[in-house]
């Protein structure tokens, strides 16, 4: 449980600084445009992370709940 809460502590900071960040970056870009490339590459750095934590995360707590991945239930959709 406590492997648990340190990852789900880690997910919500990263779900929390990496829009924060890329929000200073837009408006940072909306005055000076040389930052406009470095908002795009962070957007295209940050947001697959986040969405693989959350995809770990899911996975890790699902087995620790003895629960099945979604479309593992052997039926059809």
């Amino acid at each position: 449980m406590a492997e648990l809460q340190q990852k789900s502590s880690e997910i919500k900071h990263s779900v929390n600084s990496a829009p924060a960040v890329m929000m200073a970056l837009s408006e940072m870009s909306q005055r000076r445009p040389g930052y406009a490339e470095k908002l795009a590459t962070t957007v295209l750095t940050k947001a697959p992370q986040i969405v693989s934590s959350l995809e770990e995360f899911t996975q890790t707590l699902n087995a620790k709940a003895g629960l099945k991945p979604e479309g593992a239930t052997g039926e059809n959709q």
